[in-house]
């Protein structure tokens, strides 16, 4: 065979048939002609006989599942940017979710509100209607669950270090701003705080983690998991030694493990988009250094961040320094049962000081109690578990610090020095 302009024509019209057109150099070497087919950037490309997608050697057809597959890896298809069709403007667009919105980033409302919602990107007027994309949906739906129930947040507190005994859980799928609130009410709800006098009319408040990296972990579990997968949630798991916070999706394509946490590709942009008008995320990739920078600065162990066909983020939690440590939980509940006994005439049967024994031991080696926590851990009612607090605020031992949605029931000074004389 001739090499001459007609043979590379022949193969350039081949290469040019392709859809989109692959680009092709040509050398040549005595009588042979090299044809060298570069990577392409616009995948995947399509000849007459369909989809091919290019494995080792080989060049494998694709069918239809694959296709769309591949279509949603590359970031061809985007969730965030498709129609909605199970939204309707009128059942569930909530106005009061976007008057929020506008208020949080800043915005005048001076246009109506299908003007205003596509100005933001998340709905457009066709044929008269209003429609809805999925991120319009999960900004503005008055409420998730009529929608999807894959968008939820679920939160969870173990007892111990394994998932075996759930001791609170909470599922958040009322729009992603709320999700993401709520889910650091509940963390704010169980998390240890100590507090320091500065002087200031206000004490210090120190987090056993710091609030702000937990929820720099939230919104980034929330912004960017995959939400073509419908067989799991964003998770919030609280357990004795650890906080893990996970979202279905590893790393997006185009973002290389060493890359992590110095660059920024968005799974979806415009979730990314909106959270940055209200500026909970920057889109600058500085939320991951940002957690590591704020654990340093509480002098915490460095988060450990995990990405498979899931991501991970995982604080250890400090040991506890409670008043006393102990392997014998009797020996332990006696000492209690004397400091609730000696101080007071208050006419507490038997049954239920060793509840309020058992409960305060809880509560020297956790630092906190709730009404969710004692109800779990003792199988008691909320009316009981109100009463046993009761008894033991009259005792003086306890006390509740916080709001009335994040509040905890810690010991009092005085319940510290009761407890320390006894462990003497």
């Amino acid at each position: 065979m001739t090499i001459d302009n007609k043979l590379k024509a022949q193969i350039q019209d081949i290469a040019n048939n392709c859809q989109p057109a692959v680009k092709i150099i040509f050398q040549e070497y005595q009588n042979v002609l090299i044809v060298n087919v570069r990577e392409g950037n616009d995948k995947p490309y399509k000849c007459a006989s369909g989809f091919y997608l290019r494995v080792g050697p080989n060049s494998q057809k694709l069918n239809r599942d694959e296709i769309i597959e591949f279509f949603k890896s590359e970031g061809k298809i985007r969730y965030d940017e498709l129609v909605c069709t199970r939204f309707d403007y009128k059942e569930h667009f909530d106005a009061e979710k976007l008057g929020k919105f506008l208020r949080l980033a800043g915005i005048t409302k001076l246009l109506n509100y299908p003007a205003m919602l596509t100005n933001l990107g998340v709905a457009e007027k066709q044929e008269g209607k209003i429609i809805f994309n999925n991120t319009g949906a999960l900004f503005f739906a008055k409420d998730l669950n009529d929608i999807y129930f894959h968008t939820a947040v679920t939160c969870a507190l173990y007892k111990g270090a394994e998932k075996i005994e759930v001791l609170d859980r909470r599922d958040f799928n009322e729009d992603l701003i709320s999700n993401i609130d709520r889910a650091m009410i509940f963390l704010k709800q169980y998390i240890p705080v100590r507090y320091e006098m500065t002087g200031a009319p206000r004490r210090k408040e120190i987090p056993e983690i710091p609030y702000d990296a937990l929820r720099e972990a939230v919104i980034n579990a929330v912004a960017h998991r995959d939400y073509f997968e419908k067989g799991a949630n964003v998770m919030v798991e609280m357990f004795d030694d650890r906080i893990e916070i996970t979202n279905p999706g590893g790393l997006v394509k185009g973002l290389r493990p060493e890359d992590f946490g110095k660059k920024s590709v968005l799974r979806n942009p415009n979730i990314a988009a909106l959270l940055h008008r209200i500026r909970y995320i920057e889109k600058m990739g500085t939320g991951i250094a940002k957690i590591r920078k704020l654990m340093k600065g509480a002098k915490l162990s460095p988060p450990k961040f995990d990405f498979g066909t899931f991501f991970t983020v995982t604080f250890k939690r400090p040991v506890a320094k409670t008043l006393f440590l102990s392997e014998n939980t009797d020996a332990l509940n006696d000492v209690i049962y004397d400091a609730i006994t000696e101080p007071t005439n208050e006419p507490i049967n038997e049954p239920i000081k060793k509840r309020l024994a058992s409960e305060l031991s809880y509560l020297c080696q956790s630092g906190f109690l709730t009404l969710a926590i004692l109800q779990k851990l003792f199988g008691i009612s909320r009316a009981t578990a109100k009463r046993d607090i009761v008894i033991l605020k009259k005792l003086e031992i306890v006390e509740f610090i916080g709001s009335l949605k994040t509040g905890k029931y810690v010991l009092t000074e005085k319940g510290k020095r009761l407890i320390a004389k006894k462990m003497k």
